[in-house]
């Protein structure tokens, strides 16, 4: 089979940090074949990051209503009208599997860790087992390049890059918010939300930290919330005692995006904006929780991790917190202001 002739579908459906670090998986692809079309399958939420990868040619949408019959009808069609001849599931859920095989690939590939149940495993015509523990000690991109030797193809230590749009660009620097930041000193943005309430550091250590910054001068502090961070950034805000500047606007991913590349640091939780702001060259310092770090580390020499020594020694909510679930123990309040801000200002040392 000639490489002009390699169509291929990648399935991940959510959430945004697996998105975007799908890309380092896509690139090894298009490194090995070229002339290939990437195709991926994301549910609606997350198609816009996607936008931003120069090596996806087409994204389709997974419907997330079970009962949208038509919806699904649409996308069987759509997905055997492409001729794919390489599917890799990195979900494997019935529903994904179901489409895998519903397209007619003659290559239908899943990972599976050794020991856990596969769905639907007839679905496919390969199975990569990859042994237990692998993701306690590797990175989740490496975990999505053990596809790569099912195709004869070498794993290429690559960046994480993502490309903002043009027209975004020029709207996140026309946004008077940042056209109107000082330009002597760095800008430091503060994303302070999470997908899991349990991993945000407590409303008073933001605002010590970000008194920090500005009495010292060090940098501009700028604190982001969409709808769902607007009233831990309004709790942030009262208990400080300088004024940051505050952008409270309900974005697509794409101007978020855009809106990263407008600072030189931003200090957020491991999350989704994390991964993004790497993507788009733009270091981070993130404060883990109990997360499993090197498999969800911030990508790039250039970024700082904090997490509270672990296993833990000084519970903060001990008839709170699941020691064996990371979204529901409290362990990031372990991290002292005083540890944070010594990392920020190391950081910005480094550029003067």
């Amino acid at each position: 089979m000639s490489a002009q002739a390699q169509c291929i579908l990648v399935i991940r459906r959510r959430y945004l940090g697996d998105v975007v670090l799908l890309g380092i998986f896509l690139r090894n692809l298009r490194l090995h074949w070229p002339d290939c079309a990437i195709h991926a399958l994301v549910e609606e939420n997350y198609a816009g990051i996607l936008a931003l990868n120069s090596d996806v040619k087409q994204v389709h949408l997974l419907p997330r209503n079970s009962w949208a019959l038509g919806r699904w009808g649409a996308l069987v069609r759509d997905l055997r009208r492409c001729n794919f001849t390489h599917i890799f599931d990195l979900d494997n859920t019935e529903k994904t599997a179901a489409l895998t095989r519903l397209t007619g690939a003659p290559f239908r590939a899943v990972l599976n860790i050794s020991g856990r149940k596969l769905r639907l495993p007839s679905c496919y015509t390969l199975i990569k087992t990859v042994p237990q523990g692998f993701r306690d000690t590797h990175h989740i991109s490496d975990f999505n390049n053990c596809f790569l030797d099912t195709i004869g193809a070498p794993t290429v230590d690559v960046p994480l890059e993502l490309r903002p749009l043009p027209d975004d660009l020029a709207w996140a620097k026309a946004l008077p918010a940042i056209a109107t930041l000082p330009t002597d000193k760095p800008r430091l943005l503060v994303h302070p939300g999470s997908r899991s309430e349990c991993r945000i550091w407590p409303a008073k250590n933001f605002a010590e930290v970000c008194d920090h910054m500005q009495h010292s001068g060090r940098a501009s502090v700028t604190l982001i919330a969409g709808p769902a961070e607007q009233a831990v950034v309004n709790a942030i805000r009262q208990q400080m005692q300088t004024t940051p500047t505050v952008i409270d606007l309900q974005v697509p991913v794409t101007r978020l995006a855009a809106l990263f590349q407008c600072f030189d640091l931003l200090l957020c939780h491991d999350s989704g904006p994390m991964h993004l702001a790497t993507a788009v060259g733009i270091p981070v310092v993130a404060l883990f929780s109990s997360q499993n770090i090197n498999e969800w580390r911030p990508l790039g020499a250039k970024n700082a991790t904090l997490q509270p020594p672990l296993p833990c020694t000084n519970c903060v909510a001990p008839s709170e917190c699941v020691p064996s679930d990371s979204y529901r123990n409290y362990c990031v309040r372990n991290i002292t202001p005083d540890r944070v801000s010594k990392v920020l200002d190391d950081w910005i040392s480094g550029l003067m």
